[in-house]
């Protein structure tokens, strides 16, 4: 149901008023509200009206008590708060199928909607808790020496703004595009503000009410708008940020909001994007790509009827290939059957609304200034199980543009339509896709590694995303409009050149990057991480016998030395099989500028520095797991002696086990005090021993 909370007030003729979630409690307008009606029947399903709501007391509300709930938690617990979640989404999956049909969506389409966004809010938590710290700032890159002594350094860092985050989104993903929209903010310590789109917000607020009932999430960290937003941004301020996907005209608009001119609100927009998909110059219709080709327009024509931002709405093909491309599409298309979401057999379901049908055929109308269709009819469908009059049902639409042909890279027919355009050369094939004024996502398919190369070289400016496709990596690829949590979503240009997703960039894209300067200590006090110049402690018990409990920032250990003979090296060589000649051939070694005789193998002396620091005996540590930024910076010739120096440098623990990690600074000298080798040593050590 879209509302669990009907009065008795309701008749069967009147659908139930959806809800608002505001300042911890739901609120229900004061007026009727406006009918929300099944994509496929016109029935009302809901009704929708935010009248009444304090939009100010949300924002207060969303700040004064989300924000710092959230911010208390490290990014592991947020992490696993948003996990939680999902798996609960994920069993109620079914209810939300339900009412993903009355917005006109098959089960495919819902599938792409509802499974897709619980699997971005399961990817971006995974990626928090593999690549974020289980801690409250993030730091970015290396330190950096300000100073000749080594005393005052500075540290680029990021840190969790105290505003809110608002997003509005777009009718065609009312699941996907509020969790991949929230997943970030909330790892990132930003409470949400939901403003769904009103022709679907009823799947959204059956979605939310089921995260509300979890009780997983800190009070305040989400809240939903149904109805109108009117206001919102006026409550908005230089801390917090609106994220838009809808139309480029709604996205202009939302630009000159004073708010945003001069508040400092920062706004991201995903808008309207006429993507494209290129015909490479070698495909022949007998070779896979070209199948491969057909099957992805059709695809993106008709998954979601075409209601989708990442749709291809450019089919851009060599001249020659045009009569072979527009046969093999239309005969593939004839094969879609339209109707009822819910009917057996149904490929395409209808559009979202009556008014949208309207506006895809408007849209193709214009086309026509400069394109034929050479499928389908915009006024005429057959309809399984369903009205056609009554239903937003309309037939999958192709076009074939005229040479010179301006209106397919001007218009945007958000549904079930695209245009072949053809092109003389690959630099005519870049030229026409940047004529789409960039979008959110390009396709290339082409077995050609060259053709590959200059087409994405000319194409990616003016595209977030580009699939390249071919027969290696067909069976394993997402297709051209599936948007991936790992991979930054969004475009240039006329797309909005809003960045979303990406993995941890999508985190951090939420947070505030500052530069940090101040001495070793301080930074290390600052950022968690020790830092090279802060201070050691170096304790009587060896730090490999102390637990995680145990451990702190800056434990020290000091080797003793180790003698690097002529033995050790030729030993090493033929152990192992390494025989370069600078470690095995006098003459050849003394001729190479950068060693003047033999010398030890880098990992020889890697090898001997673990001797010198590694703690025998069973104990806390577990396991090593790895080095990173491994360095040789001095060779180490026979006769050289080596100790280390091993310093905690950042403890981990894991929320979902009984360790953690902790990464340990590795600093390797010879008899001059010259560093020789520098790493970091990655452990997994019990919390208690």
């Amino acid at each position: 149901m879209p509302n669990a909370s009907a009065t008795n007030s309701e008749t069967e003729s009147q659908a139930p008023l959806l809800e608002s979630f505001a300042c911890g409690s739901w609120f229900r307008a004061s007026d009727e509200g406006e009918p929300l009606l099944d994509a496929a029947t016109s029935e009302e399903v809901a009704r929708i009206s935010s009248t009444g709501l304090d939009l100010g007391a949300m924002t207060a509300y969303a700040r004064e008590v989300g924000g710092p709930a959230l911010r208390s938690m490290t990014f592991h617990e947020r992490a696993a708060a948003l996990k939680a979640m999902a798996k609960v989404l994920g069993e109620h999956k079914d209810e939300f199928y339900a009412l993903s049909a009355r917005s006109g969506a098959t089960l495919r389409d819902s599938m792409v909607d509802i499974d897709g966004g619980i699997g971005t809010v399961f990817s971006i938590a995974s990626k928090g808790t593999r690549e974020l710290p289980n801690d409250v700032v993030v730091l970015d890159g290396q330190v950096e020496r300000l100073g000749r002594e080594g005393t005052f350094l500075g540290q680029h860092l990021y840190t969790s703004r105290p505003g809110v985050a608002v997003q509005i989104n777009a009718f065609n993903f009312p699941v996907w595009g509020m969790l991949e929209k929230l997943a970030p903010a909330f790892i990132a310590g930003l409470p949400t503000i939901v403003k769904p789109a009103s022709q679907t917000a009823y799947v959204t607020e059956a979605v939310v009410r089921r995260i509300i009932e979890s009780g997983l999430l800190p009070e305040g960290t989400l809240q939903l708008l149904c109805g109108s937003p009117a206001g919102l941004l006026d409550e908005l301020g230089p801390q917090d940020s609106v994220a838009f996907t809808g139309s480029a005209s709604t996205g202009a608009h939302l630009r000159q909001h004073p708010s945003v001119l001069h508040g400092g609100v920062q706004l991201g927009v995903e808008a309207d994007s006429l993507n494209c998909s290129i015909l490479g110059t070698d495909v022949a219709a007998d070779d896979p790509e070209f199948e491969l080709f057909v099957k992805g327009v059709v695809t993106e024509m008709t998954l979601k009827a075409g209601q989708k931002c990442t749709a291809i709405r450019r089919v851009i093909v060599p001249e020659a290939m045009a009569d072979e491309v527009v046969a093999a599409i239309s005969a593939r298309l004839a094969k879609i059957t339209v109707g009822h979401p819910s009917s057996e057999g149904v490929r395409m379901g209808a559009l979202a609304s009556l008014a949208q049908r309207d506006e895809v055929r408007k849209a193709v109308q214009a086309l026509r200034a400069s394109a034929e269709i050479v499928f389908g009819n915009p006024d005429v469908v057959e309809v399984v199980d369903a009205d056609h009059e009554t239903g937003a049902f309309m037939s999958p639409v192709l076009l074939r543009a005229y040479p010179g042909a301006s209106e397919p890279h001007d218009i945007e027919p958000f549904g079930p339509v695209a245009t072949v355009i053809t092109y003389t050369d690959l630099d005519d094939a870049v030229r026409l896709a940047a004529r789409g004024q960039g979008s959110l996502v390009g396709s290339i398919v082409t077995h050609d590694a060259e053709v590959a190369r200059t087409l994405t070289r000319g194409l990616a400016p003016w595209h977030g995303r580009l699939l390249v496709l071919d027969r290696s990596c067909a069976a394993e690829s997402t297709g051209h409009g599936s948007p991936l949590p790992v991979l930054v979503h969004g475009g240039p240009g006329r797309a909005g050149g809003g960045e979303e997703l990406g993995g941890v960039r999508a985190v951090l894209h939420h947070m505030q990057r500052s530069a940090v300067q101040g001495s070793p200590d301080m930074l290390t006090a600052i950022g968690g991480q020790w830092i090279t110049g802060s201070s050691r402690t170096v304790t009587p018990e060896h730090p490999f016998r102390k637990s995680l409990a145990e451990l702190a920032v800056g434990d020290t250990i000091s080797s003793g030395s180790r003698l690097v003979t002529l033995d050790d090296i030729e030993h090493f060589a033929d152990f192992t099989g390494d025989a370069f000649y600078a470690h095995t051939d006098e003459e050849a070694a003394t001729k190479n500028p950068l060693f003047g005789g033999i010398v030890a193998h880098g990992y020889l002396v890697v090898s001997l520095a673990a001797g010198l620091f590694v703690d025998p005996d069973p104990g806390p540590v577990l396991a090593n797991f790895g080095v990173d930024r491994l360095r040789f910076l001095t060779p180490v010739k026979a006769g050289d002696s080596i100790k280390v120096e091993l310093t905690v440098k950042q403890i981990t623990p894991r929320s979902n086990a009984d360790y953690g990690e902790v990464r340990w600074d590795a600093t390797v000298t010879n008899g001059a005090d010259e560093p020789v080798a520098t790493y970091d040593v990655l452990t997994l050590v019990a919390k208690t021993r």
